[in-house]
């Protein structure tokens, strides 16, 4: 469920019209709805709510400090892959003994910043980072809270470059390795294990692949505690799919039905790491459209946004429904909606029946509230896009439009 519809034939978000917030912002932009994103957050957390819990929204899917602050209203934790996260979590008002540290590349200042910050665990990806830990945790006289990330070796059924939990992946420690290294772990004096970390991947639609990983982690819990490790916590990650086409993945509610029963026999605490079923259908991207060019094979829709605004479709060739802003009654043309980069990879949709767009027509790309405008880029030296946030009747520009003086700050000429 979202906060988009037509109103007398106008796209509008809670009260307000994507056209008039093109009018006072320009295009291209980014639109987030806070209701969708409120709603979208209890989804999830109450699915959950017969265990303890705690969602831990995934910062990378969309950082935006408005964005945060929502989140941090709702009661929600963080989970992060990196400092600047951390920073902007933490300047978003969630609580750090609410936020947990993933990903395979964790420096030693970040770790610092993290123990600094008394985060609630650190979600450790291998022994040399393991070991690491403990190092950065006895020079600044503390001891990390930390999980070990297994890889359970289930096949998600998503995308390749967003599969996480298959054996040649280079997240987690692998199943027959992960008894010796929470072995090892418990040894360290600046380490405390309290839990089991898995997640498998993103944009995953069917609930076996995570009844099949928290069956295999549910064992591995057992023969933990067996030789007298304490575990408290375990973390299945986020993944859960949103519909992007007509195809409706399961919904949270369905993922808890499958999993609970399992999970309420290991009486832990479970944390929980949603990005895109919160943000994805709660924003979208608005673009206007510069021409239509015509070939002999085919029409092209050139808008003002690229693939380094919102790069899914480019990097997974990503399906992101289009809508005109305002409906007519044109006839449809089939088109490919690209942008001005110079890359034959600049494209927002392939092969598209759309009502026939003229210059200045606005196009709104929908489901791109997650992974849009955290992986934009100043590529081909185009300013980044201003992010807007709709509340009822009123609107939030929540990040300004960049200009060209943004594209140099930092930069330097070292001779005359």
């Amino acid at each position: 469920m979202h906060h988009f519809e037509y109103r007398q034939g106008e796209l509008t978000c809670e009260g307000v019209t994507l056209r008039d917030i093109a009018a006072q912002v320009g295009t291209p932009y980014y639109l987030y709805s806070r209701a969708t994103l409120e709603h979208h957050y209890q989804v999830v957390d109450t699915a959950f709510g017969t265990i303890p819990h705690l969602t831990a929204y995934s910062v990378k899917a969309n950082s935006n400090l408005a964005v945060l602050g929502l989140m941090a209203q709702q009661g929600a934790g963080a989970d992060i892959v990196s400092g600047g996260e951390l920073f902007r979590a933490l300047k978003a008002g969630i609580p750090a003994d609410r936020i947990v540290f993933s990903g395979v590349g964790k420096q030693d200042q970040e770790i610092a910043e993290a123990l600094a910050a008394d985060i609630l665990m650190f979600h450790v990806e291998s022994r040399a980072e393991l070991l690491l830990i403990n190092r950065v945790a006895e020079r600044e006289g503390k001891v990390a809270r930390i999980t070990l990330r297994v890889n359970p070796n289930v096949d998600p059924k998503t995308h390749r470059y967003i599969a996480t939990g298959l054996k040649e992946s280079k997240f987690g420690i692998a199943m027959d390795e992960a008894i010796d290294a929470f072995v090892e772990a418990s040894t360290l004096p600046h380490v405390r294990v309290v839990g089991v970390d898995q997640h498998i991947g993103s944009q995953i639609t069917e609930a076996g692949p995570f009844l099949e990983a928290v069956e295999r982690v549910a064992e591995l819990i057992t023969r933990l505690r067996a030789k007298g490790l304490t575990i408290d916590y375990l973390d299945i990650g986020g993944g859960i799919g949103i519909p992007y086409d007509d195809h409706v993945p399961p919904s949270p509610a369905m993922i808890a039905d499958s999993v609970l029963p399992v999970l309420k026999s290991l009486n832990i605490t479970l944390i929980l790491e949603p990005g895109r079923v919160i943000a994805g259908n709660a924003g979208v991207f608005v673009t206007q459209v510069l021409r239509v060019k015509e070939t002999g094979e085919k029409h092209f829709v050139v808008v003002d946004g690229a693939m380094n605004d919102l790069m899914r479709p480019s990097l997974y060739d990503a399906f992101h429904r289009v809508l005109p802003v305002v409906e007519g009654n044109q006839p449809e043309i089939l088109a490919d909606v690209v942008g001005p980069v110079c890359e034959s990879g600049d494209f927002l949709a392939k092969g598209r029946k759309l009502p026939t767009p003229a210059e200045g027509d606005l196009l709104a790309v929908m489901s791109a509230g997650a992974y849009g405008f955290t992986m934009a880029s100043n590529y081909n030296s185009r300013p980044r896009v201003a992010e807007v946030i709709v509340d009822g009747d009123t609107f939030h520009v929540v990040r300004q439009r960049e200009g060209y003086d943004d594209l140099i700050r930092g930069e330097s000429i070292p001779w005359p």
